[in-house]
């Protein structure tokens, strides 16, 4: 089993109510690849967090091997989802293991 998780920081122009906004956006695409992708286990992003937080949204996710997590980076589905947050975002933290 290979975890991917990711940690975002949110673009600091964007107003509270847009961040709210975008991390609903975010949650619902990615989480929507579930049982979408072979060899994706799970997907889960959070959003709520704690004020002593310094990242806005996290990514949790588990693949059945490194070529499953290699195959659902370029599928188009995630190439979407991630397209979005992309613009949305000014960091972005990966551990993969």
């Amino acid at each position: 089993m290979v975890k991917h998780i990711i940690l975002w920081k949110l673009k600091e122009s964007l107003s509270e109510e847009e961040k709210a906004a975008a991390r609903a956006e975010a949650k619902c695409r990615l989480e929507n690849l579930n049982g979408k992708i072979d060899g994706m286990i799970s997907l889960k992003v959070v959003t709520d967090r704690l004020p002593s937080s310094n990242a806005d949204m996290m990514l949790d996710s588990e693949f059945e091997t490194e070529e499953a997590l290699a195959g659902y980076q370029v599928n188009p589905l995630h190439v979407e989802a991630a397209t979005f947050v992309r613009s949305v975002v000014e960091a972005r933290l990966c551990l993969d293991f």
